[in-house]
Protein backbone atom coordinates (compact mmCIF):
# COMPACT_ATOMS: atom_id res chain seq x y z
CA UNK A 1 0.00 0.00 0.00
CA UNK A 2 1.61 3.18 -1.15
CA UNK A 3 1.21 6.92 -0.78
CA UNK A 4 -1.46 9.06 -2.46
CA UNK A 5 -3.18 12.38 -2.01
CA UNK A 6 -5.46 10.93 0.65
CA UNK A 7 -2.43 9.74 2.61
CA UNK A 8 -1.76 13.39 3.36
CA UNK A 9 -4.80 13.42 5.63
CA UNK A 10 -3.10 10.97 7.96
CA UNK A 11 -0.24 13.34 8.70
CA UNK A 12 -2.14 16.62 8.77
CA UNK A 13 -2.12 19.21 11.50
CA UNK A 14 -2.80 17.12 14.58
CA UNK A 15 -3.28 19.83 17.17
CA UNK A 16 -5.56 21.82 14.92
CA UNK A 17 -7.48 18.67 14.06
CA UNK A 18 -8.00 17.77 17.70
CA UNK A 19 -9.26 21.23 18.56
CA UNK A 20 -11.56 21.30 15.55
CA UNK A 21 -13.20 18.15 16.84
CA UNK A 22 -14.62 20.21 19.66
CA UNK A 23 -15.04 23.55 17.92
CA UNK A 24 -15.70 22.48 14.29
CA UNK A 25 -18.92 23.01 12.40
CA UNK A 26 -21.77 21.38 14.35
CA UNK A 27 -25.33 21.57 13.12
CA UNK A 28 -28.56 19.61 13.09
CA UNK A 29 -30.16 18.80 9.78
CA UNK A 30 -33.69 20.00 9.19
CA UNK A 31 -34.41 17.15 6.78
CA UNK A 32 -36.23 13.97 7.67
CA UNK A 33 -38.97 12.92 10.05
CA UNK A 34 -39.91 14.55 13.31
CA UNK A 35 -39.75 11.49 15.55
CA UNK A 36 -37.79 11.59 18.80
CA UNK A 37 -34.24 10.40 18.10
CA UNK A 38 -32.94 7.23 19.70
CA UNK A 39 -29.43 5.86 20.09
CA UNK A 40 -29.88 4.08 16.76
CA UNK A 41 -31.31 7.05 14.84
CA UNK A 42 -29.02 9.84 16.09
CA UNK A 43 -25.89 10.05 13.94
CA UNK A 44 -22.96 12.48 14.13
CA UNK A 45 -21.42 12.86 10.68
CA UNK A 46 -17.85 14.11 10.46
CA UNK A 47 -15.36 14.95 7.74
CA UNK A 48 -11.68 15.56 7.11
CA UNK A 49 -10.58 19.12 6.44
CA UNK A 50 -10.80 19.37 2.66
CA UNK A 51 -13.68 20.33 0.41
CA UNK A 52 -14.40 17.02 -1.30
CA UNK A 53 -14.70 15.17 1.99
CA UNK A 54 -17.05 17.83 3.37
CA UNK A 55 -19.26 17.41 0.30
CA UNK A 56 -19.35 13.63 0.85
CA UNK A 57 -20.21 14.10 4.53
CA UNK A 58 -23.09 16.36 3.52
CA UNK A 59 -24.32 13.84 0.94
CA UNK A 60 -24.36 10.91 3.35
CA UNK A 61 -25.69 13.03 6.22
CA UNK A 62 -28.54 14.55 4.23
CA UNK A 63 -29.55 11.15 2.88
CA UNK A 64 -29.80 9.84 6.43
CA UNK A 65 -31.75 12.89 7.58
CA UNK A 66 -34.22 12.49 4.71
CA UNK A 67 -34.84 8.96 5.94
CA UNK A 68 -35.69 9.82 9.53
CA UNK A 69 -32.28 9.93 11.22
CA UNK A 70 -31.37 12.82 13.50
CA UNK A 71 -28.15 14.10 11.97
CA UNK A 72 -25.61 16.50 13.39
CA UNK A 73 -22.30 17.44 11.81
CA UNK A 74 -18.65 17.81 12.92
CA UNK A 75 -17.04 18.99 9.71
CA UNK A 76 -13.41 19.89 8.94
CA UNK A 77 -12.10 17.89 11.87
CA UNK A 78 -8.62 17.58 10.40
CA UNK A 79 -6.34 14.59 10.02
CA UNK A 80 -7.04 10.88 10.53
CA UNK A 81 -4.97 11.02 13.70
CA UNK A 82 -7.72 13.27 15.08
CA UNK A 83 -10.90 11.80 13.67
CA UNK A 84 -10.21 8.07 13.92
CA UNK A 85 -9.94 8.31 17.74
CA UNK A 86 -13.12 10.40 17.69
CA UNK A 87 -14.85 7.61 15.79
CA UNK A 88 -13.56 5.03 18.27
CA UNK A 89 -14.88 7.10 21.20
CA UNK A 90 -18.28 7.59 19.58
CA UNK A 91 -17.88 11.36 19.36
CA UNK A 92 -18.39 10.98 15.62
CA UNK A 93 -20.37 8.11 14.09
CA UNK A 94 -19.72 8.36 10.35
CA UNK A 95 -16.80 9.56 8.23
CA UNK A 96 -16.56 9.20 4.43
CA UNK A 97 -13.18 7.62 3.75
CA UNK A 98 -10.98 6.44 0.89
CA UNK A 99 -10.39 2.70 1.11
CA UNK A 100 -6.69 2.42 0.28
CA UNK A 101 -5.60 5.43 2.29
CA UNK A 102 -7.47 4.48 5.46
CA UNK A 103 -6.08 0.94 5.14
CA UNK A 104 -2.57 2.34 4.84
CA UNK A 105 -3.15 4.50 7.94
CA UNK A 106 -4.35 1.51 9.96
CA UNK A 107 -1.86 -1.05 8.64
CA UNK A 108 1.43 0.28 7.31
CA UNK A 109 2.45 -3.16 6.02
CA UNK A 110 -0.72 -3.69 3.95
CA UNK A 111 -0.06 -4.63 0.33
CA UNK A 112 -3.61 -4.95 -1.04
CA UNK A 113 -4.31 -2.86 -4.14
CA UNK A 114 -7.39 -4.14 -5.97
CA UNK A 115 -10.82 -2.94 -4.74
CA UNK A 116 -11.86 -6.34 -3.37
CA UNK A 117 -8.51 -7.00 -1.68
CA UNK A 118 -8.41 -3.52 -0.14
CA UNK A 119 -11.94 -3.90 1.27
CA UNK A 120 -11.14 -7.32 2.74
CA UNK A 121 -7.94 -6.01 4.34
CA UNK A 122 -9.74 -2.92 5.62
CA UNK A 123 -12.41 -5.01 7.33
CA UNK A 124 -9.64 -6.80 9.25
CA UNK A 125 -7.67 -3.63 10.05
CA UNK A 126 -10.49 -1.49 11.42
CA UNK A 127 -10.47 -1.00 15.21
CA UNK A 128 -13.15 -2.76 17.20
CA UNK A 129 -16.38 -0.82 17.10
CA UNK A 130 -15.98 0.49 13.54
CA UNK A 131 -17.53 -0.93 10.38
CA UNK A 132 -16.79 -0.23 6.71
CA UNK A 133 -19.93 -0.34 4.60
CA UNK A 134 -20.06 -1.20 0.90
CA UNK A 135 -17.63 1.03 -1.04
CA UNK A 136 -18.71 3.22 -3.92
CA UNK A 137 -17.15 2.91 -7.36
CA UNK A 138 -16.39 6.64 -6.98
CA UNK A 139 -12.69 6.93 -6.21
CA UNK A 140 -10.18 9.69 -5.60
CA UNK A 141 -6.87 8.17 -6.63
CA UNK A 142 -3.78 8.68 -8.73
CA UNK A 143 -4.66 8.41 -12.42
CA UNK A 144 -2.59 8.68 -15.56
CA UNK A 145 -4.13 10.94 -18.18
CA UNK A 146 -3.44 11.82 -21.82
CA UNK A 147 -5.07 14.22 -24.26
CA UNK A 148 -7.78 12.85 -26.57
CA UNK A 149 -5.59 13.49 -29.60
CA UNK A 150 -2.62 11.63 -28.13
CA UNK A 151 -4.83 8.72 -27.08
CA UNK A 152 -6.37 8.44 -30.55
CA UNK A 153 -3.07 8.75 -32.40
CA UNK A 154 -1.42 6.04 -30.27
CA UNK A 155 -4.40 3.76 -29.56
CA UNK A 156 -4.17 4.29 -25.80
CA UNK A 157 -6.83 3.08 -23.39
CA UNK A 158 -4.78 1.54 -20.56
CA UNK A 159 -1.45 2.06 -18.84
CA UNK A 160 -0.26 -1.16 -20.47
CA UNK A 161 -0.64 0.46 -23.90
CA UNK A 162 2.14 2.94 -23.06
CA UNK A 163 4.62 0.13 -23.62
CA UNK A 164 4.04 0.48 -27.35
CA UNK A 165 5.44 4.03 -27.41
CA UNK A 166 9.08 4.61 -28.26
CA UNK A 167 9.28 7.07 -25.37
CA UNK A 168 7.09 9.56 -23.52
CA UNK A 169 7.40 12.16 -20.79
CA UNK A 170 5.31 11.78 -17.65
CA UNK A 171 4.58 14.67 -15.27
CA UNK A 172 3.88 14.12 -11.58
CA UNK A 173 4.85 15.32 -8.11
CA UNK A 174 8.57 14.85 -7.31
CA UNK A 175 7.98 11.84 -5.03
CA UNK A 176 6.42 9.92 -7.92
CA UNK A 177 9.93 9.26 -9.19
CA UNK A 178 10.81 7.15 -6.15
CA UNK A 179 7.42 5.90 -4.94
CA UNK A 180 6.95 2.11 -5.27
CA UNK A 181 3.74 2.80 -7.19
CA UNK A 182 5.34 5.59 -9.25
CA UNK A 183 8.03 5.22 -11.90
CA UNK A 184 9.38 2.11 -10.18
CA UNK A 185 5.96 0.49 -10.24
CA UNK A 186 5.36 1.41 -13.87
CA UNK A 187 8.64 -0.30 -14.71
CA UNK A 188 8.15 -3.43 -12.59
CA UNK A 189 4.38 -3.94 -12.96
CA UNK A 190 3.83 -2.76 -16.54
CA UNK A 191 7.34 -3.18 -17.97
CA UNK A 192 7.58 0.46 -19.02
CA UNK A 193 11.21 1.32 -19.65
CA UNK A 194 10.47 4.20 -22.01
CA UNK A 195 9.60 6.92 -19.48
CA UNK A 196 11.14 10.36 -19.17
CA UNK A 197 10.09 11.99 -15.91
CA UNK A 198 9.19 15.65 -15.38
CA UNK A 199 8.72 16.82 -11.82
CA UNK A 200 5.91 19.36 -11.32
CA UNK A 201 5.01 20.14 -7.73
CA UNK A 202 1.32 21.02 -7.99
CA UNK A 203 -0.49 17.74 -7.37
CA UNK A 204 -1.84 17.47 -10.90
CA UNK A 205 -2.93 21.10 -10.89
CA UNK A 206 -2.73 23.94 -13.44
CA UNK A 207 1.00 23.65 -14.23
CA UNK A 208 0.69 19.91 -14.83
CA UNK A 209 -2.39 20.43 -16.99
CA UNK A 210 -0.67 23.13 -19.06
CA UNK A 211 2.35 20.89 -19.66
CA UNK A 212 0.02 18.12 -20.86
CA UNK A 213 -2.06 20.34 -23.12
CA UNK A 214 0.94 21.99 -24.77
CA UNK A 215 2.65 18.59 -25.25
CA UNK A 216 5.61 19.38 -22.99
CA UNK A 217 4.62 16.06 -21.42
CA UNK A 218 2.43 13.35 -22.92
CA UNK A 219 1.18 11.69 -19.72
CA UNK A 220 0.19 13.33 -16.44
CA UNK A 221 -0.61 12.00 -12.98
CA UNK A 222 -3.81 13.84 -12.03
CA UNK A 223 -6.03 12.83 -9.12
CA UNK A 224 -9.11 11.17 -10.52
CA UNK A 225 -11.73 13.57 -9.10
CA UNK A 226 -9.99 16.69 -10.44
CA UNK A 227 -12.50 18.74 -12.52
CA UNK A 228 -9.92 19.50 -15.24
CA UNK A 229 -10.12 15.88 -16.45
CA UNK A 230 -13.70 16.26 -17.64
CA UNK A 231 -13.32 19.92 -18.59
CA UNK A 232 -10.53 19.07 -21.05
CA UNK A 233 -11.93 15.68 -22.08
CA UNK A 234 -8.75 13.98 -20.95
CA UNK A 235 -8.49 10.23 -21.37
CA UNK A 236 -7.82 8.48 -18.07
CA UNK A 237 -5.86 5.31 -18.76
CA UNK A 238 -7.22 2.23 -17.04
CA UNK A 239 -5.05 0.42 -14.50
CA UNK A 240 -5.80 -3.28 -15.14
CA UNK A 241 -2.97 -4.50 -12.90
CA UNK A 242 -4.02 -2.28 -9.95
CA UNK A 243 -0.70 -0.47 -9.65
CA UNK A 244 -2.43 2.30 -7.78
CA UNK A 245 -4.20 1.14 -4.64
CA UNK A 246 -7.98 1.36 -4.77
CA UNK A 247 -9.24 4.61 -3.24
CA UNK A 248 -12.98 4.01 -3.38
CA UNK A 249 -15.18 6.19 -1.22
CA UNK A 250 -16.37 4.13 1.74
CA UNK A 251 -18.42 5.17 4.79
CA UNK A 252 -16.76 4.22 8.08
CA UNK A 253 -19.48 3.93 10.72
CA UNK A 254 -19.73 3.26 14.43
CA UNK A 255 -20.81 -0.38 14.64
CA UNK A 256 -23.29 0.55 17.37
CA UNK A 257 -25.17 2.68 14.84
CA UNK A 258 -25.30 0.06 12.10
CA UNK A 259 -28.74 -1.34 11.38
CA UNK A 260 -30.61 -2.45 8.28
CA UNK A 261 -32.12 0.98 7.57
CA UNK A 262 -28.87 2.94 7.95
CA UNK A 263 -26.98 0.40 5.86
CA UNK A 264 -29.63 0.50 3.13
CA UNK A 265 -29.62 4.32 2.94
CA UNK A 266 -25.85 4.67 2.82
CA UNK A 267 -25.38 1.80 0.38
CA UNK A 268 -27.92 3.36 -2.00
CA UNK A 269 -25.93 6.61 -1.95
CA UNK A 270 -22.65 4.80 -2.55
CA UNK A 271 -24.15 2.81 -5.42
CA UNK A 272 -25.21 6.01 -7.22
CA UNK A 273 -22.03 8.02 -6.65
CA UNK A 274 -19.42 8.03 -9.43
CA UNK A 275 -15.97 9.50 -9.93
CA UNK A 276 -17.46 11.79 -12.59
CA UNK A 277 -19.97 13.01 -9.99
CA UNK A 278 -17.11 13.94 -7.68
CA UNK A 279 -15.40 15.83 -10.49
CA UNK A 280 -18.59 17.83 -11.06
CA UNK A 281 -19.21 18.43 -7.36
CA UNK A 282 -15.63 19.59 -6.80
CA UNK A 283 -15.96 22.00 -9.71
CA UNK A 284 -19.29 23.28 -8.41
CA UNK A 285 -17.95 23.95 -4.91
CA UNK A 286 -14.37 24.99 -5.65
CA UNK A 287 -14.78 26.42 -9.15
CA UNK A 288 -16.22 29.73 -10.25
CA UNK A 289 -19.74 29.19 -8.87
CA UNK A 290 -18.52 28.55 -5.29
CA UNK A 291 -21.65 26.64 -4.34
CA UNK A 292 -22.00 25.81 -0.65
CA UNK A 293 -21.12 22.11 -0.07
CA UNK A 294 -24.45 21.41 1.63
CA UNK A 295 -26.35 22.90 -1.30
CA UNK A 296 -24.27 20.97 -3.83
CA UNK A 297 -24.92 17.78 -1.85
CA UNK A 298 -28.66 18.43 -1.75
CA UNK A 299 -28.76 19.09 -5.50
CA UNK A 300 -26.85 15.87 -6.22
CA UNK A 301 -29.15 13.78 -4.01
CA UNK A 302 -32.18 15.23 -5.77
CA UNK A 303 -30.68 14.59 -9.22
CA UNK A 304 -29.83 11.02 -8.17
CA UNK A 305 -33.46 10.52 -7.02
CA UNK A 306 -32.32 9.79 -3.45
CA UNK A 307 -34.62 12.37 -1.86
Amino acid sequence: MFGSKRGVIAIGVLVAGASLLLSGCASSSSLGGGSTPTAKTSVVVGSANFSENVILADIYGQALAANGFKVTYRLNIGARAAYIPALEKGEVNLIPEYSGSILDFLNKSATANSPADVKAALDKALPKGLTALTPSTAADSDSLNVTPAFAAANHLTSIADLKNLKSFTLAANPEFQTRPDGIKGLESVYGLNNIKFKSISDGGGPATLKALLDNTVQVADIYSTTPSIAANKLVTLTDPKSLFASQEVVPIVSTSKVNAKLTDVLNKVSAKLTTADLQELNNEVSGTTKTDPATAAKNWLSKAALF
